[in-house]
C-alpha cells in the first residue's frame, strides 16, 4: 500500500481546532463509521493531535484488523486525531478512497492484518507493517465499475430496509395512536388507517397526550373497558444467581437478561442456569407464554417487551407477566398493546442516573380491553405487518452479503 498511500503528519493545536470550529475523533466503529467528540470536549482533551484533511485515509491501530478504517471524502471538513490513528494521503491517480476502504474491510484483508498485529493486551498494527501489505489495485475504471455494482446492490438493500422501517412505523402508530388523532378532522383522515386502535370516543376531545389515560375521565373517553395489569395477570420478577459460583451458570435452564428483551419471542438465551441456582437466588422459572417488560437497562432497553417461547428464568431487571387471564385478554393482544405503549411506559420510570420502572407502576398500568373479535383482528393485522417487515429485512441482508461476496471474489480471485 505504500505505493498509493503517503503518511501525513500535520500537528494541530487545540486553539486552531477551536478557531476553525473543527472536532476531534471519538472512534471509528467496525463498519468504518466515524464518530467525533462534542466540540465542548476540545479544551479538556489531553495529548498531541494531527490534522486530517479531505481525501485522506485513517485507521485505528488497535482495531483496523476488525474493519476500523475511514476514508475522509474530497471537500470534507478537516478534523483531528491522536497518534492512535495514522493519517495517509491517497494517490488519487492510482486508487479511489472508497475502493481502498472496501478492500481493507474485506474478510480476506482482515485476516492478513490480524497476523501483523503485535502486542498482548491491545495488539496493534504498526504503520510500517500496514504500508507493506499488498493489495490488488486494478485500473481506476475497473475500481469505479466494481464500486458501482456494489453500491447499486446496497441502494436496493437500503430501499427494502426503508420499506421495513415504514411498516414498523406504521405498526408503532397503529398501536401508539390507540387514543386516536389530535383533532376531529385528523381523526376522519386516519380512521380507516388505524381503525382497530380507535378504541376511544372522540366527542369533545381536542388535545391528547401520552398520559391521557391517567388524566382524562375514562368513562367519557374509552369505548371499551379499562383494566389494570394486576387485574388480568400475576406479576413477578427474577434474580441473578451469585457469579462467585460458576457452577450455577453451567445448567440447561434458560436465563434472560434485559439485553435479550427485544420485542420478539424468546426461544434461546445467552446463558443457562441450574436448579441449584434457582434454589439459591430469587430467580424463578416462568411458563412459556409469559410476557416480559424490561424495567431498566442500557439505552432503549427500558420499556421493551418479549414473549416467552420457552419456559425460562430472568434477572431482576425483568418484570414478568404470567398466568394471564385469557378469558379477558389474549396474550398477544396484551403484548402488542404494551409494545404500542413503549414511550408511555418509559415515561413512568423514576430515578436520576438510571431511571427505572418498578413493579408497582406496572401493576397499576391501564389496558384498554376491546371484545375478543376486535383483539383478534388487531393481533392478526400486526402479525402480518411484522412478518412482512422481517421478510424485507432478511432480503436486504441477503443482498448486502451477496454484494460483498461478489466484490471480494472479483478482487481476490
Amino acid at each position: 500500500m505504500k505505493e498509493v498511500l503517503t503518511p501525513s503528519i500535520e500537528p494541530i493545536s487545540k486553539e486552531e481546532i477551536l478557531s476553525n470550529n473543527w472536532q476531534i475523533i471519538s472512534k471509528i466503529n467496525f463498519a468504518g463509521k466515524l464518530y467525533l467528540r462534542d466540540k465542548s470536549e476540545t479544551n479538556t482533551f489531553k495529548g498531541n493531535l494531527n490534522k486530517v484533511d479531505s481525501d485522506s485515509l485513517i485507521y485505528s491501530k488497535i482495531n483496523v484488523r476488525h474493519g476500523c478504517i475511514y476514508y475522509h471524502p474530497i471537500n470534507s471538513i478537516p478534523f483531528a486525531v491522536s497518534s492512535e490513528y495514522p493519517v495517509y494521503k491517497i494517490d488519487s491517480s492510482k486508487v479511489l478512497g472508497d475502493y481502498l476502504v472496501m478492500v481493507i474491510q474485506s474478510n480476506g484483508f482482515k485476516s492478513i492484518l490480524n497476523k501483523k498485529a503485535t502486542g498482548i493486551s491491545k495488539a496493534r498494527v504498526k504503520p510500517t507493517d500496514f504500508l507493506e501489505t499488498e493489495i490488488p489495485i486494478p485500473s481506476l475504471s475497473i475500481q469505479k465499475e466494481l464500486l458501482r455494482r456494489y453500491n447499486d446492490c446496497i441502494y436496493e438493500a437500503q430501499e427494502l430496509e426503508q420499506k421495513a422501517i415504514q411498516i414498523e412505523e406504521g405498526i408503532k402508530h397503529y398501536t401508539i395512536d390507540i387514543l386516536g388523532a389530535t383533532t376531529k378532522q385528523a381523526l376522519t383522515e386516519q380512521e380507516g388507517k388505524y381503525k382497530y386502535w380507535n378504541l376511544v370516543h372522540f366527542i369533545d376531545v381536542a388535545e391528547w397526550g401520552v398520559d391521557i389515560i391517567q388524566k382524562k375521565q375514562k368513562k367519557d373517553i374509552f369505548k371499551y373497558p379499562i383494566v389494570k395489569i394486576k387485574d388480568i395477570c400475576l406479576l413477578g420478577s427474577g434474580g441473578t444467581p451469585s457469579r462467585s459460583c460458576p457452577q450455577y451458570y453451567k445448567g440447561s435452564i434458560p436465563w434472560i437478561k434485559t439485553g435479550e428483551v427485544l420485542n420478539e419471542e424468546i426461544f434461546e438465551t445467552e446463558e443457562h442456569i441450574t436448579e441449584d441456582a434457582i434454589a439459591n437466588s430469587s430467580a424463578r422459572l416462568y411458563p412459556k407464554g409469559s410476557l416480559i417488560i424490561a424495567m431498566y437497562g442500557q439505552g432503549d432497553t427500558r420499556g421493551r417487551t418479549a414473549k416467552l417461547g420457552i419456559d425460562a428464568t430472568t434477572n431482576q431487571a425483568c418484570a414478568v407477566l404470567h398466568d394471564i387471564d385469557n378469558s379477558v385478554v389474549t396474550t398477544d393482544y396484551l403484548w402488542y398493546y404494551l409494545q404500542g405503549r413503549y414511550d408511555d411506559l418509559r415515561s413512568l420510570a423514576s430515578g436520576n442516573n438510571q431511571p427505572n420502572l418498578n413493579a408497582g407502576k406496572i401493576k397499576d398500568y391501564d389496558v384498554v380491553v376491546p371484545p375478543m373479535d376486535v383483539q383478534n383482528e388487531i393481533v392478526a393485522h400486526i402479525k402480518e405487518q411484522k412478518a412482512l417487515a422481517k421478510q424485507l429485512k432478511q432480503k436486504a441482508m441477503s443482498i448486502r452479503e451477496d454484494a460483498l461476496i461478489e466484490f471480494e471474489n472479483e478482487i481476490f480471485e
